[in-house]
């Protein structure tokens, strides 16, 4: 091999090489740990304070047979807090919440009813059933 070709050669090598090797700097992709499925999960606990779902109380009501569960409940939230409360029943009736301001929502009687209000002054907060007489809970709201 002539001098001229084994300088082509090993300048042509020089350059590849160069191609390959990048500018040094690694990618997000490359860094990041993958998980097995290939996604990142994402729970609540390491959701920045601005992202994390919302604090809410939620309430699960059975209406069956004349029976409510629960009854007289004492549950605690805080003010401007969404309270959810899950009603499923067999018989018609109204929801009370006495409240400022206060809340009424017309129950079926069908299951997976779902219905949210928020509490605006502070103080006890009762829940009822008016046909069925009866208090579901008392939420002290602060």
């Amino acid at each position: 091999m002539t001098k001229s070709k084994a300088l082509i050669a090993l300048a042509s090598a020089a350059l590849i090489t160069a191609g390959c090797g990048g500018s040094g700097e690694s990618s997000d992709k490359a860094s990041a740990p993958a998980s097995p499925s290939g996604s990142t999960s994402v729970t609540p606990s390491n959701l920045p304070d601005d992202q994390a779902p919302p604090d809410r109380l939620d309430i699960d009501v059975m209406i069956q047979g004349g029976n409510v569960t629960p009854t007289n409940d004492q549950l605690q939230a805080k003010l401007h807090e969404p309270i959810v409360v899950n009603v499923n029943s067999d018989v018609a009736d109204e929801l009370h919440v006495h409240s400022t301001p206060d809340h009424t929502f017309k129950v079926e009687a069908k299951p997976a009813q779902t219905f949210q209000f928020t509490v605006d002054v502070p103080g006890k907060v009762d829940i009822e059933l008016h046909q069925l007489n009866r208090t579901i809970a008392t939420v002290e709201v602060r």
